[in-house]
Formats: structure tokens, C-alpha cells, sequence
């Protein structure tokens, strides 16, 4: 399957990569080396025709009558990604979301590998999460600069998120992920993503109205999880 050029993919595009690349790599446990669009769409819950369009911007199109070679296709969206190398993160939070973060696997599957966490409570300060020992904010700096970290994570409360933020870009990380229910204020060269489980809860609140009042509430085919 020859490689094209390959352009910018939009926002609505590469938040569906990850969910292919869950459902491509199911497929490989299950030992499925094709799979058509049809039924990657069916498993995506999208139409075919969009999952087309998302990986054209890979510079892939399958062959018509036999679909896409999962294990190409896995190799396409982690190229794509950047998970073919190990990325360092940074947890700012100690408090229980940062512990739980710390000590999810599914981090470190997924090519991620937390190198430090750092808090300003100082009863927190010395403990050791996930096998890492939490350190004090002050020593930000010192850890991006040794592990060459350019990802950071806040799980803060909402009140000390910017200031988190402000540290983090101060020591010149790049993306921020931010699960505080708050929205920052970073320069527009820094990326943010916001995971707000509230607002999520809020939204399946809707939906579960909708079921009791007896009305039918699609979901919206662009929209993917977190």
C-alpha cells in the first residue's frame, strides 16, 4: 500500500485515531490481520466514509476488496501519534486524581511514562506514587530539564490550575494536559487539552433524562471520549 504526502489532520479527525488504534489493537489480540472500513466504522461507531476520510490523512487507502492491513495500519496511526518512542510526563497534583493517574497502567501501555509529580503540600512532599517520589513544585524546573519533559499534566483543584499551568510553561513545556475544571490561559503555541468529568457526568445526566422522559437523543457521530 504506497505512502502519499500527507496533510494536517483536523482536530475531529485525530480525536478518532486513538479509538481506531484501541480497536485495531483488539484486533491484533484476536489475531485479525484485515479489516474493511465497514468494519471499523461499525466498531467506532461512525460511517465508513469518515473513516476513509481519517486515514487518508495518513497517506493510506486501503486495497478495495481486502480493506487495511491491521498491523500497518497500528504501525500508521503510532507513527502518526508519535507512540513509536516513550514520551516523559510531569503530574502537577499529588492529590488523589494525581495518585490515581500516577498509578494507571494505561499510561505507560500506551507509550507514556510519568517522571515526576511535584505538589506544594508537604505532607505529600517525600511520599513515593506510582514508584515515583513526589517532590516540591519548586523543583520543576530541575526534573523537565533532566528528563527532557515537554508533556505535563494537571490534576489540581481548579483554584491553583493556572498557577500550575503558568509554572509549567514557565519551565517550557509544550502540551498540557488539564483535568481542573477551569480554563487556562497559556500562550497559543502551547497545546491544551481539557478533560472536565463533571461536565461529562452532566451530558450522560441529559441522556439518562432523555430515557426517562421517553425521548430519543442521538449522540453526535464527531464526538469522541477522552
Amino acid at each position: 500500500m504506497p505512502d502519499s504526502p500527507r496533510r494536517r489532520i483536523p482536530e475531529a479527525a485525530l480525536g478518532r485515531l486513538p479509538v481506531y488504534l484501541r480497536i485495531l489493537g483488539d484486533l491484533v489480540a484476536g489475531d485479525i490481520v484485515q479489516v474493511s472500513s465497514d468494519q471499523l466504522a461499525g466498531f467506532a461507531g461512525v460511517n465508513a466514509a469518515k473513516v476513509r476520510k481519517d486515514l487518508s490523512y495518513l497517506g493510506t487507502y486501503g486495497t478495495r476488496g481486502v480493506g487495511y492491513d491491521v498491523q500497518f495500519l497500528v504501525y500508521q496511526i503510532q507513527r502518526e501519534l508519535g507512540l513509536n518512542q516513550s514520551w516523559p510526563v510531569v503530574i502537577v497534583g499529588a492529590g488523589n486524581l494525581g495518585q490515581a493517574l500516577a498509578n494507571y497502567a494505561g499510561i505507560t501501555e500506551r507509550g507514556f511514562h510519568v517522571v515526576g509529580i511535584v505538589d506544594k503540600d508537604t505532607s505529600k512532599i517525600g511520599t513515593v506514587v506510582g514508584g515515583v517520589r513526589v517532590r516540591h513544585a519548586d523543583e520543576l524546573q530541575a526534573i523537565t530539564s533532566a528528563k527532557s519533559v515537554s508533556i505535563g499534566i494537571i490534576a489540581t483543584p481548579a483554584q491553583h490550575a493556572q498557577e500550575a499551568a503558568d509554572a509549567l510553561v514557565r519551565v517550557g513545556i509544550g502540551s498540557i494536559m488539564n483535568f481542573a475544571p477551569t480554563v487556562l490561559s497559556v500562550p497559543r503555541e502551547v497545546n491544551v487539552r481539557k478533560v472536565d468529568l463533571a461536565l461529562e457526568l452532566q451530558i450522560l445526566s441529559y441522556y439518562e433524562q432523555c430515557r426517562a422522559d421517553g425521548r430519543v437523543a442521538g449522540g453526535d457521530a464527531d464526538s469522541v471520549s477522552a
